[in-house]
């Protein structure tokens, strides 16, 4: 089978198509034949090695995972023993096991669910890994109500497009950070008012938000309080720029031990990848619901270039490949 391979760590150069064998699953996994596979920020992490603490989980001198990707969306080719659920034809969306830029892969049954009926095999693959992040991020870590004001920092990637979007779901009232070329979008996703942060400064307006996603920013945790309300809560989804050693990591750890000491919450997490939230996305995305905010689609021969595209910040939402 085709897949992308990646045998060290660095830009998109280090992305090849190559020849590998056909995986067969294990106990508890499905084999998939990938119709579609996400790109995200996370992939990008996966592909430098950096900040570089995250090595020590990755694989010191490269990837120990040498297929890259995450997110799929495909049919089901095999069934492993011990998985329900699923049968042979079954169109399914969710996360590998070991990477998902190739034409078959393997994926653990408990992060697979049946994809919306009502979305395309390139808009579910954009789904699983933001999309579940976002709704984590409102849901168990922001404690999001309706009538509140939210705040997302980053609207137009993807996690924040379906940040905007789900928060909107909740009854939210929601403010959207984006770039000048990228507002129209994070309108187009329903929200009630929007940032240029590159013309504006967020703190000058003496506005107050109850929660305040923060989407890999760079912004110190002493800004971002001040746009708390009195027991807003802050949740910290990634970070960027911070260094080689430890990226963004330091600031929101940081703010989470601060959190012990103020008021506010100051939250940072690890998304869960499950089937549960897949299921509970496929019930809310659909036409008359949230939708997948795709850039672009590459064929997977041009998945250098997609990581290309998305690295140099021209993605509005997701980057999708074709398999």
């Amino acid at each position: 089978m085709k897949a992308v391979l990646q045998q060290r760590y660095g830009g998109p150069e280090t992305w090849q198509v190559r020849d590998v064998p056909a995986p067969e699953p294990q106990a508890g996994e499905v084999l998939v034949r990938v119709r579609a596979a996400g790109l995200d920020r996370g992939t990008w992490h996966l592909m430098t090695g950096r900040p570089l603490v995250m090595r020590l989980a990755l694989g010191l001198r490269g990837p120990r995972t040498p297929i890259p990707g995450r997110d799929l969306a495909g049919v089901v080719e095999a069934v492993g023993e011990g998985v329900t659920g699923f049968a042979v034809g079954d169109e399914v969306y969710g996360t590998t096991v070991r990477g998902s830029f190739a034409e078959l892969v393997r994926a653990k049954g408990d992060r697979l669910a049946h994809k919306p009926e009502t979305l395309s095999f390139e808009e579910a693959a954009a789904v699983p890994v933001s999309a579940q992040t976002a709704l984590q991020a409102l849901r168990d870590q922001g404690r999001v109500r309706a009538g509140q004001k939210v705040l997302v920092i980053g609207a137009s990637g993807g996690v924040g497009s379906y940040a905007v979007q789900l928060a909107k779901v909740f009854g939210a009232e929601v403010t959207a950070v984006a770039s000048t070329t990228k507002l129209d979008l994070v309108r187009s996703l329903g929200a009630d008012h929007v940032v240029d942060y590159t013309q504006d400064d967020l703190t000058r307006h003496g506005q107050r938000y109850d929660l305040v996603l923060d989407i890999a920013g760079n912004r110190p945790v002493r800004v971002l309080r001040r746009l708390l309300t009195d027991d807003g809560t802050l949740v910290f989804v990634g970070g960027e720029d911070g260094g080689r050693w430890t990226g963004g990591l330091h600031r929101s750890f940081g703010g989470a031990l601060l959190s012990l000491f103020v008021k506010h919450r100051l939250v940072t997490f690890v998304a869960s990848e499950n089937a549960a939230d897949l299921e509970t996305l496929r019930d809310l995305l659909g036409e008359d619901g949230p939708r997948p905010a795709v850039d672009r689609v590459f064929p997977l021969g041009d998945a250098a270039k997609a990581m290309a595209h998305l690295e140099a910040g021209h993605a509005r939402g997701k980057v999708v490949l074709t398999v």
